[in-house]
């Protein structure tokens, strides 16, 4: 794990002294106990840190057997995943660098006292920080990176690491006895599980007790690990690069395992596959075609805010921009076009590979940009479709629900777009804003009224069970009909059982505008009430006159045509880039089979 050359990283810290000041700020922040996590906004633990408490609702977690803990209750607000959050310990990093770049010994000794702390305080299976594989596998995995941060400091003593180690090996012996692969259909949990054990089984990987049983070795782990990572790679992601739950923001959590696994693999001489490796660029090309003008991503199905490892900005990092991974997957793959796309994220390559190579070209960074300007795209096997120019970038969804059909992270968001004109966005998705501790805004938030698509009579797109927080039954069967660099045209059936309507819309890439045309086909479409939902960015505010929408931002204008006699409705709405965070933005409702967007 320690077997890369620091000197680039901390060269580069030294000659960015922005970054050297934040590392040094956000790290104090942590000596301090304060914390921001799922939208709590800075919250003050003062001397002592409550690891069994979500701070956001002021609930505590009783001290017993994990498999006895009541986790969801809808009949509180309780939020589980703000102490398991904070128990993936993704902070250690940045202690980390504060110690790499300074040597001051006060970050050594909080990294072992909050150690030392949150043993005291989580007794093996005794907390509530032990109902979560996933979240066991991401803590070990983070206290390993902060060990070989501060493995040579004077406070890290004999005593220590003994504790220290016996932890890390129960955490290893939790995860093989409670791998989250039941149900049918493994996904981010299973294989933050499995990437658990690898990391672990190669910690310990010059361990090999006789006494044990098989699946309690290290080195059991390793093998076990690879194996499953390899077979994973195949089950969750498909032949074009998506994952499929569904989610962008899960699809960044899963390259984000998958990536940086692969580098410790590597590095420790541990083989994988050609195939592998081809699908994991692949997944990496999709994030790169992700991404908008303006750095970020749409946020498509739910999003939690997960992360396997926080290596740059952990205080600061923006939840729809994925490009740190393009930063790495650059030096990964040799990629230029992956380098430019994450050059804002030189210090993600530095940690993850050691090494950075800047982007090989004799021309101007115009010329750069216009070498590497990316084409439409379609992405039909995890149903994502992106029309592009030069101005214009238009992200629709449309294909299988998440889990070959069973809509875990899934959004009844069928035919569903987002819209980015100069680098500007227009229409977006609201995203997710919280899971069980409210789950009437759960539901609101994965509903058809709530995207940017046609609503019939009020019904659901995919049925909702207002408790069964993480299942869409498949009702939509969405399809692509029709994709050229210029056109898409889709279907979707989630209607037709409901009140014999099938959805089509064909959306239309013009130089400075789109134009989508819905049609309702069904022997009673025209005595339907519908309407078309518009749910626009925050920086966007409406006015309508004349059979027109101007949509203002601060510094440009669009407009909004549609049918003559249309009738929109502005009203005042909700969206959350960040987990348990809401924004105000507006929205239109219209009836109308056409309408354009576009530049004034």
């Amino acid at each position: 794990f320690d077997n890369l050359d620091t000197n680039l990283y901390t060269d580069f810290i030294k000659a960015n002294t922005l970054k050297h000041d934040q590392i040094t700020s956000d790290a104090n922040r942590i000596l301090a106990h304060k914390f921001d996590l799922l939208g709590s906004g800075e919250y003050d633990f003062g001397k002592k840190i409550q690891w069994l408490t979500d701070f956001k609702s002021g609930h505590t977690w009783d001290r017993k057997y994990y498999k006895y803990i009541k986790i969801i209750d809808f009949n509180n607000n309780s939020d589980a995943k703000v102490p398991w959050e904070l128990s993936r310990f993704q902070h250690l990093i940045t202690l980390g660098k504060a110690y790499l770049i300074s040597k001051d010994e006060k970050y050594a000794l909080e990294f072992k006292e909050q150690i030392e702390d949150w043993l005291r305080e989580n007794p093996y299976l005794m907390s509530v920080n032990w109902s979560c594989t996933m979240d066991v596998s991401i803590r070990s995995v983070n206290w390993i990176l902060g060990y070989y941060f501060f493995k040579d400091s004077k406070n890290i003593d004999g005593v220590f690491i003994k504790k220290f180690n016996q932890s890390l090996y129960l955490h290893g012996v939790y995860i093989i006895n409670n791998l989250e692969n039941k149900g049918g259909h493994t996904g981010n949990h299973y294989l933050s599980d499995i990437v658990g054990l690898i990391w672990l089984g190669l910690y310990f990987k010059d361990i090999a007790p006789k006494n044990l049983k098989a699946k309690f070795r290290p080195r059991y782990w390793l093998d076990f690990g690879i194996s499953e990572l390899e077979k994973e790679m195949q089950v969750q992601v498909n032949e074009d690069g998506t994952h499929y739950e569904t989610s962008t923001s899960y699809h960044r959590l899963v390259t984000e395992l998958f990536l940086l696994t692969s580098i410790v693999l590597k590095n420790n001489a541990c083989c994988i596959s050609s195939m592998f490796i081809s699908r994991l660029e692949k997944m990496c090309e999709f994030l790169m075609h992700l991404t908008k003008p303006n750095g970020n991503s749409p946020l498509i199905g739910d999003a939690d805010n997960g992360r396997f490892v926080i290596l740059s900005d952990y205080y600061s990092w923006k939840k729809d921009d994925f490009r740190h991974l393009m930063s790495i997957a650059g030096e990964f793959f040799n990629r230029d076009d992956f380098r430019l796309y994450g050059i804002d994220f030189i210090e993600d390559a530095l940690l993850a590979t050691g090494t950075y190579k800047f982007i090989n070209t004799n021309d101007n960074f115009d010329s750069v940009i216009k070498r590497f300007s990316l084409p439409s795209t379609s992405f039909a096997i995890g149903g994502y479709y992106i029309l592009r120019n030069d101005r214009i970038q238009c992200f629709i969804r449309c294909g299988e629900l998440a889990l070959r059909g069973h809509g875990g992270h899934s959004h009844n968001d069928q035919l569903s777009f987002e819209l980015n004109i100069d680098g500007e966005d227009i229409a977006i998705d609201p995203g997710n804003y919280v899971y069980t501790s409210d789950y009437k805004m759960r539901n609101l938030f994965r509903s058809t009224k709530y995207h940017n698509t046609v609503v019939v009579n009020g019904y659901e797109q995919n049925d909702i069970n207002e408790f069964d927080l993480f299942r869409l039954n498949e009702q939509t069967f969405a399809k692509c009909k029709e994709f050229s660099p210029d056109r898409f045209v889709g279907i979707h059936y989630g209607y037709k059982e409901k009140c014999g309507i099938i959805h089509e819309r064909t959306i239309e890439l013009h130089d400075d505008k789109i134009v989508i045309t819905d049609t309702l086909i069904g022997s009673k479409a025209n005595e339907e009430n519908w309407f078309s939902n518009l749910v626009l960015s925050k920086d966007i505010e409406p006015a309508e006159t004349n059979n027109l929408c101007y949509l203002t931002s601060s510094s440009k204008k669009f407009y909004l045509s549609y049918s003559a006699n249309t009738k929109p409705e502005i009203r005042d709405t909700y969206f959350s880039k960040s987990y348990g965070v809401l924004e105000k933005c507006k929205s239109i409702s219209l009836k109308s089979s056409s309408m354009t967007i576009g530049i004034l």
